[in-house]
Parts: C-alpha cells; sequence; structure tokens
C-alpha cells in the first residue's frame, strides 16, 4: 500500500508539484480564483496530477488545519535526505560549504523558518536529529513556505557523532551560544562552515557544545534577553552571506 500526506499551502504546494516527489491529487477550494491557483492547475497538468474541486470545509477536514490558501496535494511522504550526497554538494561550492545543525529544535513553525532561511541564505544542507526534535511535516512544509522540497534535510542519529564526521570532512563547527563573550560579527566564516542552533529555551546540548570549535553569540541591545531561534539563524546565516558575497575589504 502506498503511503500518503497531505500537503497545504500556496507555496508549499507549488514547490511539491516542482519536486520530485510523486503526486496523486491536487485538491482546489471552489471559487478559488488566486493567479497562483491558475499556476498551480498548469503544474498540475504538466505533471498529469488529476485536480478535484472540493468546498472549502472539506479541504479543512482533509489538512486538519484553516490555514491552506484553498489549496491541498496528496503526495507520496517526505524523504530525508543522505549525508553523504550532502557533502558530495558541499564539496562542489566554491565558496566552502555551509551547513546548518539543528539541535533539537522542537517547534514546527520554528524548523520551518529556519529550513525557509537556509533555502534562502544558500545552505548546501539542514541537519536535524532523530529524537526529541520536530520532523518534517506538513505545518513544517507549510511554515518554510515549500522550502523542504528546495534544500535537503538530513536526519541524524547521533548530532555529537555527525559533528565529529563533519570535522574529518574539514568542516569548522560554530556554535550559537547567547553566554559567549565573542560575536558573530568577529567570525570569519570561510571554508566548510557548519553553524549549530540549539533548541528554544534550551540552547545547544553540553555534549554538542564541546564537540563547538568556536562558540559566539549574538549582540543584543536590550529589551529581551534572547531571540527566537529561527530569527537568531537568520541573523547568522545572512552574515555568512554578506561575508561570502559582498564582502568589500
Amino acid at each position: 500500500m502506498v503511503k500518503e500526506e497531505i500537503i497545504y499551502g500556496l507555496n508549499p504546494v507549488i514547490e511539491a508539484l516542482r519536486g520530485r516527489r510523486r503526486a496523486f491529487e491536487l485538491f482546489v477550494a471552489e471559487g478559488s480564483g488566486d493567479k497562483r491557483v491558475e499556476k498551480l492547475l498548469r503544474l498540475a497538468s504538466d505533471k498529469g496530477v488529476p485536480v478535484r474541486t472540493r468546498e472549502k470545509r472539506d479541504i479543512n477536514r482533509l489538512c486538519g488545519s484553516d490555514y491552506h490558501q484553498g489549496v491541498a496535494l496528496k503526495v507520496e511522504p517526505f524523504t530525508y535526505a543522505d549525508l553523504g550526497d550532502t557533502l558530495n554538494r558541499c564539496r562542489e561550492s566554491e565558496k566552502g560549504g555551509l551547513l546548518l545543525v539543528l539541535d533539537g529544535v522542537q517547534d514546527p513553525h520554528n524548523l520551518g523558518a529556519l529550513i525557509r532561511t537556509a533555502a534562502c541564505s544558500g545552505v548546501h544542507g539542514v541537519l536535524i536529529p532523530k529524537d526529541r526534535a520536530a520532523h518534517i511535516t506538513p505545518a513544517v512544509e507549510k511554515a518554510s513556505a515549500g522550502a523542504v522540497e528546495t534544500v535537503p534535510v538530513v536526519q541524524v542519529v547521533n548530532v555529537a557523532q555527525t559533528i565529529d564526521e563533519l570535522k574529518k570532512d574539514g568542516f569548522w563547527i560554530y556554535g550559537a551560544a547567547g553566554d559567549s563573550p565573542t560575536s558573530v560579527y568577529e567570525q570569519d566564516f570561510s571554508g566548510n562552515v557548519a553553524i549549530v542552533v540549539g533548541s528554544e529555551g534550551e540552547g545547544i546540548r553540553p555534549l554538542v557544545l564541546k564537540k563547538c570549535d568556536v562558540l559566539f553569540s549574538i549582540p543584543l541591545m536590550g529589551g529581551v534577553s534572547s531571540l527566537n531561534a529561527s530569527v537568531a539563524g537568520g541573523v547568522i546565516l545572512f552574515e555568512i552571506v554578506r561575508q561570502r558575497f559582498f564582502r568589500t575589504v
């Protein structure tokens, strides 16, 4: 029996139809006239995916959510990327490999937002733990705006051991730690880089923290004492983009 899952939201469905996953049916709410829905219908036609028109309440039940923007897609389950294949992608990069390691991010919306930021900043792969962390679900796909289809997501059994593997492959490991006196803006992110971001509230676990070559923090100018994990990830990754592509000195 073929396993299936439901993806919902305009961007996630568009990216899924562009991607490699097998799609079975596209559901569109009655009266949907958004230009992006027309784009969806063309993509579905090109891919040979049947289109079904349904009442909005039926799509609500199908998705288990009201936030579907009138579209849902029945697809085969998400497949995680292979670490070896992801490292091969890194080796092909002239600027050096860039990986995002998430040490126990629990919130699906944070995970989705971090994956979206990773895709937009040119990350070659996102590594997440198999246990005690959020996995790729339809809610994560919605929060990522379909980015899970464009950047490899690797599920690893042991983050600390995986970091050891990355070091053997020439990666320098940078950990985001709020209590570090060293700023993210003092780092040189050239070469093969893996950025480790910890869980909400707890941060990076002690064993993983010890595996990091460098710990840094994001300077905060007052107000609350910490940033949301997805916001912190965005600040860090786009500092790397600035250094790699827009440094003038």
